[in-house]
């Protein structure tokens, strides 16, 4: 996979860009805040039809603009692609493969695959466990297209149960707790089964994981990665699963209106010397975890696929020391990437193409 040209329009800080780019290492460097990021964000977007940087669509839109494009031609297996993404800053955004309408993202991830390493990376570890849920879900696509649509008929399900739950406002109406033992069985199935996926994901992960923050921390500690779902029985996998879970909080679930057990409050559970990283790990040990889960995820999807994702390193190295920052560089697969640096790029990288990123434009320098 090779993403051959990149056009922005009315993208973030761009009005204008067309530029090509190398198999190899391409470095966007310039003084901070003269749009380096929105350059990666735009390319970002092309995979995930989202900001890495956890933007709305409408800070995409350029000022004085009400739509923002941003164009993407791929070689894929020695085949051209075309991908199309227009963003809207009010009303839908849409989405064209090769110049016919895109009506699932997972449609994409035969195309496009990207692996983005941000200095926000951090909340990986110190954050809310939805981050790192969202990880695991991502990878999960990222291996798969199919996988997608578990997570979809999960959270179309999840949606539906809770609308329920909010009409019953905390009482017992016969016609609705029928109805809701419906959506118990729909949530129960897409649930489990996304739980089995994300459960088997974190034991294939683990090792990639323990790996890669040797290779980034240069020192050996204890690693540990479990997929933690405090509603299921420990003891019994055959318990009834997340039905059972759900009929047994159903009176605390009415209640409330909404839903307080399922995959939505699960955990992945990241241990350094068998203690919590987020609370007991230093400030370098988090930083280190966090680039390890990008890292293996990383080789995971080029051992998979047989060849690594796009890869983004949107201004990394300002947060690392420069062992850190060597460290990661010599660990990463071959494969394109494009970096992004305020700092210049550290010792020892040579660039294919170099992009000097100015407020009032971008200077191509071969």
């Amino acid at each position: 996979m090779h993403l051959h040209r990149i056009w922005l329009t009315d993208f973030r800080s761009y009005p204008s860009l067309d530029v090509e780019l190398p198999v190899g290492l391409t470095a966007v460097l310039g003084p901070n805040g003269c749009g380096k990021s929105n350059l990666l964000e735009g390319v970002g977007y092309l995979a995930m039809l989202r900001s890495f940087r956890g933007a709305p669509a409408e800070a995409l839109v350029g000022v004085g603009s009400q739509r923002a494009v941003t164009r993407g031609e791929l070689f894929v297996d020695g085949r051209t692609h075309l991908v199309e993404a227009e963003i809207s800053r009010s009303g839908r955004n849409r989405v064209l493969l090769d110049r016919q309408r895109l009506s699932r993202r997972r449609d994409l991830v035969s195309v496009v695959r990207c692996t983005v390493f941000a200095p926000d990376d951090l909340e990986l570890v110190k954050g809310s466990p939805s981050g790192r849920r969202g990880l695991l879900d991502d990878v999960l696509v990222a291996m798969h297209p199919r996988y997608d649509a578990v997570r979809v008929d999960w959270e179309r399900s999840l949606r539906q149960r809770n609308a329920l739950l909010r009409q019953l406002h905390g009482r017992a109406d016969d016609a609705a707790l029928v109805t809701l033992d419906v959506w118990d069985h729909k949530c129960a199935d897409a649930g489990d089964e996304l739980v089995r996926l994300r459960s088997e994901l974190t034991a294939r992960m683990s090792p990639f994981v323990v790996e890669a923050y040797q290779d980034v921390a240069g020192e050996q500690l204890e690693v540990g990665l479990a997929y933690v779902s405090t509603w299921r029985r420990r003891d019994d996998d055959d318990g009834g699963g997340l039905l059972a879970a759900l009929v047994e909080s159903r009176s605390s679930d009415v209640r409330r209106g909404v839903t307080l057990v399922g995959p939505h409050r699960d955990e992945l559970e990241l241990t350094l010397r068998r203690l919590p990283a987020r609370t007991h790990a230093s400030q370098g040990e988090q930083r280190s975890l966090a680039l390890a889960l990008r890292l293996a995820t990383h080789r995971l999807l080029a051992e998979i696929h047989g060849t690594p994702p796009l890869l983004l390193l949107d201004d990394v190295f300002s947060e690392l020391d420069p062992g850190r920052s060597a460290a990661l560089l010599r660990s990463l697969p071959e494969g394109q990437t494009l970096l992004s640096s305020a700092v210049g790029l550290p010792d020892g990288v040579d660039a294919d193409l170099v992009l000097q990123v100015h407020p009032g434009g971008v200077d191509v320098m071969r």
